[in-house]
């Protein structure tokens, strides 16, 4: 049968929008081009554009599917515990693409952000008040907080690489959910995350007020999508002056992960020379990531795929019975709930609220209990 005649598979859209998706959370939206999606599904560049016009509709078909898909396997489960171990089995199916509306849904259209968002928002509800049925202690606003610590829970394989057989993982990641459903969170008191203050910006020399503003708009933007005068406008110094502090928006970036990663080691250190015991190090190190990302959500946002260098290992001094591996898995959960927590800027989440749930997660008994 000659080409022209060769019938294209029933799935090929979806097949698109799958490839796209692995390599939007891969490299990042605007670090990937038509050729290379046609590439991996094994077409040519023209031959895309007879499925989606753009490569922003393919991240909308992308995000559409795994919105769709969220709120069809709560629909389908039977009750709360059914529901999340589905949502576990299927972002474990989907490792690669799990993330892709938590970082890049930033970059959806205008049109496509609100019909994606009502998809997953209406099934997140649908499970705060399956938690609040189960728990009628809770109030709404403590389920949701739950809830959205569990969901960080059941996505935080997609933002490392560790090794875990299909078995091991499932029951790790099963196991934290339900630690974190079951959670008590203690009354919402205390430092929650950081909004941003204009006024507080205007007080800084211009040089911290530029680095400051282009995190923030990155963060809420992304990369590619700022530009020098957008930086400059938001720091309140005229474009040209930027340059005078930096060689460009490359060596912006740059200096915001210098600075994650100056303060980030700074406190660590802090953390584990002022402990005494494995288990207060670790308490320690849990309450510096938590100051460390709540004091600069932007920041930390920015920072996140560094977050691997973070230490793991006191874990395991504090519970020797665990494998390496699952221990990484539980540690990069608990990073995970820590930066969705603050990213969400929720009225009842507290930097203690934060530290409850990890504590959860990393096995480390309450004060009282030692």
């Amino acid at each position: 049968m000659p080409p022209s005649q060769r019938r294209r598979p029933k799935d090929r859209k979806a097949t698109i929008a799958l490839a796209a998706a692995e390599l939007f959370c891969a490299r990042g939206f605007h670090n990937v081009g038509i050729e290379d999606i046609a590439k991996a599904v094994g077409i040519t560049g023209p031959a895309i554009y007879r499925h989606f016009r753009t490569k922003q509709a393919i991240l909308a078909a992308a995000a559409e599917e795994l919105g769709t898909t969220f709120a069809e396997t709560v629909a389908a489960a039977d009750g709360l515990d059914a529901a999340m171990t589905a949502l576990v089995r299927y972002t474990l199916d989907r490792r690669s693409v799990a993330r892709l509306y938590q970082w890049e849904g930033r970059h959806l259209s205008a049109e496509a952000q609100p019909r994606v968002a009502e998809r997953f928002d209406a099934a997140v509800h649908t499970l705060r008040d399956q938690l609040v049925d189960t728990r009628p202690e809770l109030s709404k606003r403590d389920a949701a907080t739950l809830v959205t610590g569990a969901l960080s829970v059941i996505a935080s394989p997609s933002t490392h690489r560790a090794s875990l057989s299909r078995a091991a993982a499932e029951r790790v990641i099963t196991g934290c959910v339900r630690a974190v459903l079951a959670a008590d969170l203690p009354a919402p008191s205390g430092n929650g995350p950081r909004d941003h203050d204009p006024d507080r910006l205007a007080l800084l020399p211009r040089r911290e007020r530029l680095l400051a503003s282009a995190v923030r708009l990155f963060h809420e933007r992304g990369y590619h999508e700022v530009g020098i005068a957008d930086i400059g406008e938001a720091a309140g110094i005229n474009a040209s002056s930027v340059y005078t502090h930096f060689a460009g928006k490359a060596d912006l970036l740059a200096a915001a992960y210098y600075r994650a990663t100056s303060r980030l080691e700074s406190a660590t250190t802090t953390a584990l020379v002022d402990a005494s015991t494995p288990e207060q190090a670790l308490r320690n190190l849990v309450m510096t990531y938590i100051r460390f990302t709540f004091d600069g959500a932007d920041l930390a946002a920015v920072y996140v795929s560094e977050s691997e260098n973070l230490p793991a290992g006191v874990v395991s001094e504090v519970d020797g019975s665990e494998p390496p591996a699952s221990l990484r898995f539980r540690v990069h959960a608990a990073l995970n709930v820590v930066t969705d927590l603050a990213r969400s800027r929720g009225a009842s989440v507290t930097e203690g609220r934060a530290a409850t749930l990890v504590h959860c997660l990393l096995g480390i008994p309450p004060l009282d209990e030692r």
